[in-house]
């Protein structure tokens, strides 16, 4: 869930929901959660639809595990792999989805 879908949901501005959530922490029966990790970032596909960028990481691990390992996929070839799936986000955002799932740049994934 996105911040948007509440906000739209309840008839509010994103960004009052940002801050109403912003700072406060829920008690569940697995511990303390911080109320924004509930929430997921999203961004809106080229046919309007929004999508999580935990979508957009699993197609970029997808991607990244059916390369040709003596010739592996940089960050633009990445992107441009994605922005056919309709996910239109920049090199440096593919880099970053990418080091936050521990997946080394292509010249360290390249295989003897």
């Amino acid at each position: 869930m996105i911040l948007k879908d509440v906000a739209d949901r309840i008839g509010m501005d994103i960004s009052t929901i940002s801050r109403v959530t912003s700072g406060k922490y829920v008690q569940t029966p697995f511990g303390l959660i911080h109320l924004k990790d509930l929430f997921t970032e999203g961004i809106r596909t080229e046919d309007g639809h929004e999508v999580s960028n935990k979508a957009i990481q699993q197609a970029l691990v997808e991607h990244i595990s059916c390369e040709d390992k003596r010739n592996p996929f940089n960050d633009f070839d990445l992107m441009r792999l994605l922005a056919t799936q309709g996910y239109k986000i920049s090199r440096r955002t593919v880099a970053k989805y990418r080091d936050q799932l521990g997946i080394q740049s292509a010249q360290f994934r390249r295989g003897v």
